[in-house]
């Protein structure tokens, strides 16, 4: 899933479990994360939206939720940030699992 500043508004609206990657090309750590996130997106269909929000071409979401460094993972619920779980730097599988897992728990 690519979000953009035309169609994230509204799938986080939609109250489902929504995880958005804040991204760009020149960034290494976030080009390395990029196969992880679409494994997870794959591993998570129908029970959340995964996806890549690029910053290079983007910026509304990114001001919004005061994104400074990249990568940046913001989770949302019920059309709300959670932001006990936002996460900042490169993650690990297994890190970002768990994070999605509470998120479904919530």
């Amino acid at each position: 899933m690519t979000f953009t500043d035309q169609n994230v508004h509204e799938i986080i609206a939609s109250g489902q479990p929504v995880v958005i990657d804040f991204w760009a090309t020149w960034c290494g750590p976030c080009v390395r994360m990029a196969p992880t996130v679409e494994e997870l997106a794959q591993e998570y269909e129908g029970k959340a939206v995964i996806g890549k929000y690029n910053i290079e071409e983007e910026n509304d979401l990114a001001m919004k939720y005061r994104i400074m460094s990249i990568p940046t993972i913001l989770f949302f619920k019920n059309g709300e940030q959670v932001p006990s779980l936002r996460m900042a730097g490169a993650q690990q599988k297994a890190d970002l699992q768990a994070r999605i897992e509470e998120l479904l728990a919530l």
